[in-house]
């Protein structure tokens, strides 16, 4: 959880100009309303990586498809190779 938010607001904080929060939330599926709602908003990083707006942007999907790692998937893997749970 903490790091995937943390990934959510570095491309947040990466996108850097309202123009560019709003096309690229656009293109991920938010609702032009929404997108520019979030994209004006005064809120830092942090506090904006937890909005609906970027957890429906920035799913746990799309994060893996950027390169994202799942340490429980990892974890699970390595357990299964030791032969323990």
């Amino acid at each position: 959880g903490w790091i995937r938010r943390r990934v959510r607001m570095c491309y947040w904080k990466q996108w850097r100009y309202p123009r560019t929060k709003v096309k690229q939330l656009v293109a991920l599926g938010v609702t032009l309303d929404m997108a520019i709602k979030h994209a004006i908003s005064r809120k830092k990083y942090w506090r904006m990586s937890r909005t609906p707006a970027l957890r429906y942007a920035m799913t746990n999907k799309w994060l893996a498809q950027q390169g994202l790692l799942s340490l429980k998937q990892l974890w699970y893997e390595l357990a299964s190779l030791r032969g323990t749970a």
